[in-house]
């Protein structure tokens, strides 16, 4: 291995090869010195293993640490003066850690620490959520390759994290070929149509997803609470949703329905954080207020239509959304696991977490013992 052939790095001993290999990217290598003994150890590639110099530099570190506690487990030879050495040098690579993690942060000390605590767990979630952003990629370009069209129904109470979750998914997929659908009050003209009407005319063509931010299960929750359709107009709904679906899925449209599921606590926590940040004091409307209030009759209508509403060609899929991250984790894992499509990374955990991509029947038994989701 000759180093020639790689460039440093900003962090000390870490080196990047010079030539990418046509499959598995270009290489890090650590090289370094403990007790006047020099070692050196492949870390992995840029695509293989899908690292950059930072997870570089702690694979180093943890290969570093690992000879140092070696070198430093007591042995009959061991003397006084050399344990005294290697103190030393553990010492050291404390003390490069921390001068990289302040170059890092900068002046992190001007920053409340609850703040920089909740950004660099962002870094996290972002790069944890970047695979999943890919695999979207992927589906979409299928989606356009095969001709095949998608209706992704975002459903929940308010703050139940929908917005973000969109915001997620679409974040680098190709604009043109999707269209986030988020209809507001019927016109007088809507109000006397067909009630699927006004849905049916933002339906996807071939190639193209759309993603309803509240769909027509509107009449399944929203409007029978607050008054905005008989109860005669309710139970139509519900009879005919079912076999709307189906006719859905019959004609080729992949129907994904999404439920995000909220705690009362949790969805008073956001929003007490509405009222208080001027940056989202706008997303705080009437209807929001009255939403605690009104929780049992949510609960009831939620209750029903879960029960009603799930199908074998167009089941419904809960999303505990209380952890944000994980909620959104969970529902991009729905959309991909929907489609066969090409390329896709096998590394990449597509298994659901029991914990918050929960099944219909699970939840339904939940709420009959607890009205708190």
């Amino acid at each position: 291995m000759n180093l020639k052939d790689f460039t440093r790095t900003d962090y000390r001993g870490l080196y990047l090869s010079k030539v990418a290999h046509p499959t598995f990217g270009k290489k890090y290598i650590a090289r370094f010195q403990v007790s006047k003994k020099r070692y050196m150890k492949v870390l992995g590639f840029t695509i293989a293993d899908k690292i950059n110099d930072l997870k570089a530099f702690a694979l180093m570190q943890k290969y570093k640490k690992s000879i140092i506690e070696k070198n430093n487990t007591p042995s009959k030879s061991t003397t006084k003066n050399t344990n005294k050495k290697e103190l030393v040098v553990s010492t050291a690579d404390c003390k490069d850690e921390n001068i990289l993690m302040k170059s890092l942060l900068k002046d992190y000390k001007n920053i409340d620490p609850t703040i920089l605590e909740k950004g660099i767990q962002k870094i996290y979630d972002y790069e944890e959520m970047k695979q999943y952003q890919i695999e979207l990629i992927k589906l979409q370009k299928h989606l356009e390759k095969t001709n095949k069209k998608m209706i992704i129904l975002f459903e929940g109470r308010d703050a139940s994290g929908k917005g973000g979750a969109i915001r997620r998914i679409t974040r680098y997929m190709n604009s043109r070929h999707y269209r986030i659908v988020a209809l507001g009050k019927p016109t007088d003209t809507q109000k006397n149509q067909w009630y699927f009407q006004k849905y049916i005319q933002h339906f996807p063509t071939g190639g193209e997803m759309i993603l309803f931010d509240r769909s027509w299960y509107n009449r399944a929750m929203v409007e029978p609470v607050f008054g905005f359709c008989t109860p005669e107009q309710h139970e139509i709904f519900m009879e005919d949703v079912v076999n709307f679906e189906h006719d859905l899925v019959r004609q080729d449209i992949i129907l994904i329905k999404l439920y995000f599921s909220v705690s009362k606590a949790e969805q008073l926590a956001r929003f007490q954080t509405r009222q208080n940040d001027p940056l989202k004091q706008w997303k705080l409307s009437e209807v929001d207020l009255q939403a605690q209030d009104l929780w049992e009759e949510f609960s009831e209508k939620k209750y029903e239509m879960l029960r009603r509403t799930n199908s074998k060609s167009a089941p419904w899929h809960v999303i505990r959304s209380d952890d944000k991250h994980k909620s959104r984790i969970e529902a991009v894992k729905v959309i991909l696991n929907s489609v066969d499509y090409d390329n896709r990374n096998y590394a990449v955990n597509f298994e659901a977490d029991d914990n918050f991509n929960i099944s219909v029947s699970k939840e339904l038994a939940r709420m009959r013992k607890k009205k708190d989701y």
